[in-house]
Parts: C-alpha cells; sequence; structure tokens
C-alpha cells in the first residue's frame, strides 16, 4: 500500500476510494475539456469573483430583513440592554446563520429565550410556594458545581406552577400542576433533572424523587419549537425591531454590540420580535445557498498511510456554486510548487507548504459558504488540514468558520442507530457553516456495494475519477509544471464530482425539505438518528394542547411480535402473480384506531368508560377512540400525509424545473417521516418508546394480513363461479402490481417483472437476491441468471449459464477481482458475541497499520483462499493486497465462492 493514498470511502476494501484507476484512457482529456467549456478565468483578477455580492443599504427604521436560515446554534454571552431576560450573568443567546435572496450572509443574535423543563408539583404545592422551591434548587443546584467558570449567581431563574397534562395514558383531559423550572444556561438542566429525580427537599415538603418532563430537550429544538421556526425555513426581522452591529450605521438602529462574525449582516433581536414563515406557497423558495466542494491531495512515504505529522498537504481543489446553478463560478487548485495552468481554472501555486494553508484557509473566509461538502472531509480531509496546520504552526489556519475568534477543533463520536449501525465519526466545529459530506448522506440513503468515490460517480453519473494511480501521486508531485498539472486536473475532478452527485441526487433539496418538514436544524440530518424528527414533530404538537413529554431512561425493553410473513410457495411461476397491498399500512393502522400515548387506557379505568369509547387491539391493548380524545400521533400522521397529498398535487401542475424538485424532496421527506412515527413507538433504546401501541400496530396488520389471505381464498374460487380457484403464494408486499414472471426462492427473498400497464414491464423487481455481501462474480451470475429466467424465459438457459460459470471459475478464468466480498464492521471485535472472520481480518489490518485500517461502519473487503476443511473461515481471509503479496500462488477457494451464494 502506497503511502499517497487518501483513506476516501474506503468501504469497498482498498484502504482508499482514491486508488481507483480508471479504465478509460480518454478521461482525463474529457474532463480538461468540460473545464475550457465552462469558460476563461480572468488573470487579471480571478479573486473577484471570491467575495458575495455587495450589501445594500439598510434602513432599520423602513427596511425588515427576510433571510432563509440553514443552522441555529446557541453560545453563552452578557446581557445586551433593551433585550429581554436576565440583565446579570451569563446568558443563553441564539445564532441563527442564513442567507437572503440577493446572496448577503446574515448572523443573527437572538436574545431573552432561556431553558426550561418540567416536574409535577407535589400535594398541597400553591403558587406561594414557588419561591422557596426555587430557592433551594438554586441552592442544590450551585453546591453541585465541581467549577463555576461563567460565574453563575442565579442557577435557577423561575419557579412557576403551570396546568398541564403527561403526554402518556389517557387522563380524561383532565390537567393537574406542574412547575415549571427556567434555568440561567442549557447546560444546568442536567444537574438540576439529577437533584430532583435523586432526592429534593425544600423548607415546606418532605425530601421526594420528582419525574422529569422535557429536561432531554436540546436547547435548538426548543428554541425552535416554542418560536415556530423549522429547518431551513424563511425569517423576517420586521423593520424597527432588529438592531444592526455595523460601525457603519448611526443612531437607533445601530447595536450596542461589535461584529463577531465574518457574515455581512449581522444583528441582534428578541426572540418574541422576529417572524417565522412557514415553508409554503412564495416560502417554499430556496435561496442561492453558496456551496464549496474541495478535495485535497497528499504526498506520503512508501508503505506508510499518510500522517499529518509527517507528509505534506499538496493540493487543494475547490469548486464554488450557488444551489440552483449548473456550474461552479469558482474554479481553483492551491499547489504546493508551481503548476502548468488549465483552461477554464485559477491556479495558485506556493513554494512553502505552510504559505499554502493559510491562503486557504484566507480563501473559505473570503468565499464565506454556506455549506462546505466533498467526499469524506468530515473525517479524513478537514481533520488532516487542521493537524497539518498544527504541525507546521499554521495557527491561523483553524479559523475556517464565520465567528471570526473561534477556531475549529477536532472530536471523535461514536454514532450508533438500528437504521445505520454503529460507526466512528470525526465532529469538527466550523461556526456557522453546514459540513454535508456526500458519504455520509450516501451511507444513510443509499445501500451500495461499494462507496468508493470511484464506483459511486460510475453508478449514479456513469462518470469516473481521472487516471491517476495512487502509487504516482508523489512522482507527480515531485516531477515539474506539467506533472503537477495532471495531479491538479486529478484533484480537481474530485472536487467537482461531489457537486454533480449532489445535483443528481437532488441531496441539498431533499435534506432541506427533511429538515422543514420535521423542524430540525439541516446538521441535525446528517449526525443524529431519526428519533429527533419525530420528538420535533411531537413537541410541536403536544404544545398546542399543553401535553408535555417525559424525560424517558434509554434502556432496553421486552419484544414484540412483529409483521406477519406468510410462508411461501416456493417455485418458478409463468403466469401472472397479483400482489395486493394496504395503502401505508402502519400510518393507517394508527390513524384508524386512534392509537397513541395521548389514548392509551390503563386496564384499571375501563370501568368509567362505556363500550363504544374504547378498543381492545388483537395484542390485548386498550386505547379510547377519538371521540373522547383524538391522538396526537393520528393528528401528525394525518398532517403529514395530507400535506404529501397536495405536494404531489402540485407536482403535477408546477412547470418550473427546481420548484418541481422541491416539491419532490417535500414529497419524499412527508412519506419518510410517516413511516418513521410507527418506529419511533417501537425503539426501546429511544425518547418514548411504548410498547402497546408498537405491538398493537404490528397485530392488527397481521390480522389484516391474514383476514385478506382467508377472504382471497374462500371467495375467488371455481364453486363461487370464478375461472380457477385464487392461491396466495406469498404475503410480503410493499406496493399494488402484477408480476409476470415470478420466482419466489423463500421468505423475504423473491423476483420479478413489475407490470402497471399491460404492454411492457417497468422493472425488474428484485427483494433479497442481490446482497452487497456477494462479490461481484455471484451478482453478475445472479444478474444474468435473472435475466434469463423471467425476462427470456428460459429458466434450462439459467442453468446452463451458471455451469458454465462454475466451470470457469474452476479452470480460474476470472480475474481476481470478481471474487471480493465486502462486509460491514458494525462492532468491534470484542463486541461481536461470536468471532467474525471479517472483524478479525480488520484487527490484522489495523496491527499492520492503524491508519489505513477498516473503521466502525466500513465495508471490509477480502478473498477467502483454499485451505484444509478444518481450518477455520476466519484463517483463510486475505486482503487482495496480503493475497498478492503473501499468497500469489495459492488457489482461491472456490469451493466456498460457489457453494454458499449460488447453490443456496
Amino acid at each position: 500500500m502506497d503511502g499517497t493514498q487518501k483513506r476516501k470511502g474506503s468501504q469497498d476494501g482498498s484502504s482508499s476510494s482514491k486508488r481507483s484507476r480508471n479504465d478509460d484512457g480518454s478521461q482525463g482529456g474529457k474532463f480538461e475539456e468540460e473545464l475550457a467549456a465552462l469558460g476563461e478565468i480572468s488573470n487579471k483578477n480571478p479573486k473577484s469573483k471570491w467575495p458575495r455580492p455587495a450589501v445594500p443599504k439598510i434602513n432599520v427604521s423602513t427596511d425588515s430583513i427576510i433571510f432563509q436560515q440553514l443552522d441555529v446554534a446557541n453560545y453563552i454571552g452578557l446581557p445586551m440592554q433593551g433585550m429581554p431576560g436576565s440583565k446579570v450573568g451569563p446568558v443563553p443567546i441564539v445564532q441563527m446563520y442564513g442567507v437572503t435572496m440577493e446572496g448577503n450572509s446574515v448572523l443573527c443574535h437572538i436574545h431573552g429565550f432561556v431553558p426550561y423543563f418540567y416536574v409535577p408539583a407535589p400535594p398541597g404545592f400553591q403558587q406561594s410556594h414557588c419561591s422557596s422551591f426555587q430557592d433551594g434548587l438554586n441552592r442544590a443546584v450551585l453546591n453541585d458545581m465541581r467549577s463555576n467558570k461563567d460565574n453563575v449567581t442565579q442557577a435557577v431563574l423561575a419557579v412557576d406552577c403551570q396546568m398541564k397534562e403527561s403526554i402518556y395514558g389517557y387522563h380524561e383531559n383532565r390537567k393537574i400542576p406542574f412547575l415549571r423550572i427556567t434555568m440561567a444556561m442549557p447546560k444546568l438542566i442536567a444537574p438540576a433533572k439529577r437533584i430532583l429525580e435523586t432526592g429534593f427537599k425544600c423548607a415546606e415538603f418532605s425530601e421526594r424523587g420528582y419525574s422529569t418532563y422535557e429536561s432531554n430537550i436540546d436547547y435548538e429544538v426548543r428554541f425552535m419549537v416554542d418560536t415556530g421556526v423549522v429547518g431551513c425555513n424563511w425569517i423576517e426581522l420586521p423593520a424597527g425591531k432588529y438592531k444592526v452591529r455595523s460601525p457603519f450605521i448611526d443612531g437607533s438602529g445601530k447595536s450596542d454590540a461589535q461584529p463577531v462574525s465574518h457574515c455581512q449582516i449581522e444583528v441582534d433581536i428578541a426572540y418574541d420580535e422576529f417572524i417565522s414563515h412557514t415553508p409554503e406557497g412564495e416560502w417554499s423558495k430556496v435561496a442561492p445557498v453558496r456551496i464549496l466542494s474541495f478535495d485535497i491531495e497528499c504526498a506520503g512515504r512508501k508503505g506508510v498511510f499518510p500522517e499529518p505529522e509527517k507528509d505534506p498537504v499538496i493540493q487543494i481543489a475547490n469548486m464554488v456554486i450557488n444551489q440552483g446553478d449548473k456550474d461552479p463560478f469558482i474554479r481553483n487548485v492551491f499547489t504546493l510548487n508551481s503548476c502548468a495552468p488549465i483552461v477554464g481554472s485559477h491556479v495558485l501555486s506556493f513554494s512553502k507548504e505552510g504559505d499554502m494553508l493559510q491562503a486557504w484557509s484566507e480563501f473559505v473566509k473570503r468565499v464565506d459558504p454556506d455549506i462546505v461538502t466533498g467526499y469524506n472531509i468530515v473525517n479524513f480531509d478537514l481533520p488532516y488540514l487542521l493537524n497539518r496546520a498544527a504541525a507546521l504552526k499554521v495557527y491561523p489556519f483553524s479559523l475556517l468558520g464565520r465567528v471570526r475568534d473561534e477556531r475549529s477543533t477536532i472530536s471523535t463520536t461514536t454514532f450508533q442507530s438500528r437504521a445505520y449501525g454503529k460507526r466512528e465519526n470525526k465532529v469538527i466545529n466550523i461556526a456557522g457553516r453546514v459540513q454535508f459530506d456526500l458519504l455520509h448522506a450516501l451511507l444513510r440513503d443509499y445501500k451500495l456495494r461499494s462507496y468508493t468515490l470511484n464506483s459511486v460517480s460510475f453508478y449514479f453519473l456513469q462518470e469516473q475519477k481521472e487516471d491517476v494511480h495512487h502509487n504516482i501521486i508523489t512522482d507527480l508531485q515531485n516531477g515539474n509544471d506539467q506533472t503537477r498539472r495532471r495531479l491538479a486536473i486529478y484533484c480537481m475532478k474530485d472536487a467537482i464530482l461531489p457537486l454533480r452527485l449532489l445535483e443528481k441526487l437532488m441531496c441539498i433539496i431533499n435534506y432541506m425539505e427533511m429538515a422543514r418538514v420535521t423542524g430540525v436544524p439541516l446538521s441535525y440530518l446528517l449526525s443524529r438518528g431519526q428519533q429527533i424528527k419525530v420528538v420535533s414533530q411531537l413537541l410541536r404538537k403536544s404544545k398546542e394542547q399543553d401535553l408535555l413529554l417525559p424525560a424517558h431512561k434509554a434502556e432496553a425493553g421486552e419484544e414484540y411480535a412483529g409483521a406477519t410473513v406468510i410462508e411461501p410457495s416456493k417455485g418458478y411461476y409463468d403466469m401472472p402473480i397479483a400482489t395486493l397491498d394496504f395503502s401505508s399500512l402502519y400510518p393507517s393502522i394508527m390513524m384508524a384506531h386512534n392509537l397513541c400515548y395521548t389514548s392509551l387506557l390503563h386496564q384499571s379505568n375501563l370501568k368509567d368508560l362505556k363500550p363504544d369509547e374504547f378498543i381492545k387491539t388483537p395484542s390485548g391493548d386498550y386505547f379510547v377512540k377519538s371521540t373522547l380524545r383524538k391522538g396526537l400521533l393520528p393528528e401528525i400522521l394525518e398532517h403529514l400525509l395530507s400535506a404529501r397529498k397536495k405536494a404531489k398535487e402540485d407536482l403535477k401542475k408546477e412547470t418550473d424545473p427546481f420548484k418541481k424538485k422541491v416539491l419532490d424532496g417535500r414529497q419524499l421527506a412527508l412519506k419518510i417521516s410517516a413511516n418513521s412515527v410507527y418506529g419511533f413507538t417501537g425503539a426501546q433504546v429511544g425518547k418514548l418508546p411504548c410498547l402497546p401501541i408498537s405491538q398493537s400496530v404490528t397485530a392488527f396488520g397481521r390480522m389484516m394480513i391474514e383476514r385478506t389471505k382467508e377472504l382471497v381464498e374462500l371467495k375467488f374460487t371455481m364453486e363461487n363461479g370464478y375461472k380457477t380457484t385464487a392461491k396466495v403464494i406469498y404475503g410480503d408486499t410493499d406496493s399494488v402490481m402484477v408480476y409476470f414472471p415470478y420466482l419466489l426462492i423463500n421468505k423475504k427473498r423473491y423476483a420479478g417483472l413489475y407490470f402497471t400497464k399491460a404492454e411492457k414491464h417497468d422493472k425488474m423487481d428484485c427483494k433479497g437476491l442481490k446482497q452487497r455481501d456477494n462479490c461481484p462474480l455471484v451478482a453478475n451470475l445472479i444478474n444474468s441468471c435473472l435475466q434469463k429466467i423471467l425476462i427470456e424465459r428460459d429458466p434450462m438457459g439459467a442453468v446452463e449459464y451458471t455451469n458454465q460459470v462454475i466451470s470457469d471459475l474452476l479452470c480460474n478464468r476470472f480475474d481476481i477481482s470478481q471474487l471480493v466480498i465486502t462486509k460491514e464492521l458494525t462492532k468491534t471485535g470484542d463486541e461481536y458475541t461470536a468471532k467474525q472472520a471479517h472483524s478479525e481480518l480488520a484487527e490484522r489490518m489495523r496491527k499492520r497499520d492503524a491508519g489505513s485500517a477498516p473503521k466502525l461502519g466500513d465495508r471490509v473487503p477480502y478473498v477467502i483462499i483454499a485451505g484444509q476443511k478444518e481450518r477455520k473461515l476466519m484463517k483463510k481471509l486475505r486482503t487482495l493486497y496480503m493475497f498478492w503479496k503473501t499468497t500469489f500462488l495459492s488457489t482461491l477457494s472456490t469451493i466456498w465462492r460457489t457453494s454458499s451464494p449460488i447453490l443456496c
């Protein structure tokens, strides 16, 4: 392995997606032609395009400021005169970053919003007791502090009694007294929660433990819910309500504070003075968001993965585009040492690496992107740049964010969810800039065999990287102007491919619409799981009805029965197979039967209700009907599905291509959100699990599928006058269609041709057959066999073809690359209950070179070599590199290759 390669999306098995080689040597020339076609970069002043458009004059008294917010954060600052909130001590201040329709960047400081949570008031509690309760809790929190670097003198700002209702269970719509406890800073909620839950005594009441409500809600989410803000919506600062931080503004509109950011417009406003527009109609538009895509190249030592402490950054390529535009308006590359000119691009050369890094940092500040993207930038490019700059003592480099004195730092986190598995990621704070790592988006949204940039680009774009092998990168750098030019084109292609993928897959639009639908910041969608989206929607609905969410402690709960999968009648069917489906089955069940936290009924309360006021679900749980109390979850689902229906109707009428993309992204986000509500209730290690809801939904689903089977087989018979007797051959469907022909192998393993019109099939629909764990040989074999069986209607031809492939394999007529298997590393070796062969291989790779070894979430590539039968499989696994190095003369374990995936 050459140390010049970068660990970019290494899930397919090489230590780097950068090491892929292009088979078509003409590709390089083609990309140069594309760059040249984009237009010549002015040599007189190529940097003139870097800054944003000039800010129009602002009259604070008459002009409103309207911008699309892209990120929401907070910091601890000092109270500002004329703003609501505490007048002493540190206070939390919300930062809202965005961009105007004219393309100007905005930072809005929002004052006066304070964090809070709830506890049930103890029996006999009166409003007059609030003061003593506040004083006692304040003392307890201050005494609990190990250090008080923020110099907090008043931790608990207020305690007041309010009539609320817990969301959990049906309470006959009766509200009870709750104490709303307002804290000085978000971080003080955790110690206050712990003190109250473990036992707290105030003057009038004996010591007792309190259950807390909404004490686990993020400060930003709480702010957005309470002020009606949703992700990526439009914010209006009314004239006369805000103050501008600028030395050029005089009079009443000037803020007392000085600008702290690089944003063009920086303002202060109270939390209850701005207007949050619902993203509908004209407010569904998208601002010209500025996106920077970049890529770096490193030169290293032979056989060692690049280390920022020792190996230099030699090139940084950049592409800057406005969302909605087709081509980047800034195209440049920063190179270490001279580089020949590239038509259609701007080359900036430096003799010292430290100067190049600092110049790139200044470039980022001048261009001022709203979104920073690239391929694996979070886990490789950004950490490498920051660590390399630190090694060279280029300390100003780390000021990459919009806040002038805030340095970007690196930390490591482990993200785990049922949907996405377990992954290790770096976390880099770049204030005010959303890091949209395309690799992370693809890992979340697509199941691919390989996640290298080369493979992904070919799969979606039919494009590939430039024809530069990782082994020669250092040699190209050490060559002359022309060789460095070749490397620069390679680097620039790697910077533009993510932009093309973002456009092709509509990633930015889709994620913006998901943020709008679920109400969370855009950055949450790549860094958090599914649950925060449902929590945000649940909070908004519960706030309307004075309902509170209990703070559930995450822990594993009991399991429940899942959906029914009818035992398949395996075989090959050459007659049409009708497939029937319930539309949005689980959401429909929840709406039809009013299944919700708020309608859940304890068995002891049944005596107080009439029989027609509640239902008993097939799982034995009880819920009141909507006539007594309409559930929050059904309301949320009705809103999501009706909004999706409207979006699809608007999509049919819309003629503007960009608006069509926005509407399509919105209807997709609404569909995904509706389907995630059921999963939220069934997540036992989650924010608010509810086993009665989740098991009732699946029980209703099983009953409906079984009744449908019974109805079909009893009614559609020859005895009832039909030509044939119908038989249900399988019961695991997801859409209304007709299959002809149909291959049913086993549960969740089938293939058929999908018809919506009689004349011609729409596509081949497969489930459970095309697995990512199969090697390319098996995947290609399955595709060819399905083509012969389903389209050519030649099952025997498929058998003959399979026999020929096995023969060719035994005669060693296939390239070894066709035999590489990849498996995802979802746990560390110690976490697997039984040793896994691919995790043991990953551990051996780590011992050889920790830098290039697979990390959690990566796909581990390997081949299986021949060996004695009693020899454990994990001892037969080899990486391609080790295979060629140590076992070149060994025979691959062809029996393993053929017997497991093909013949089973």
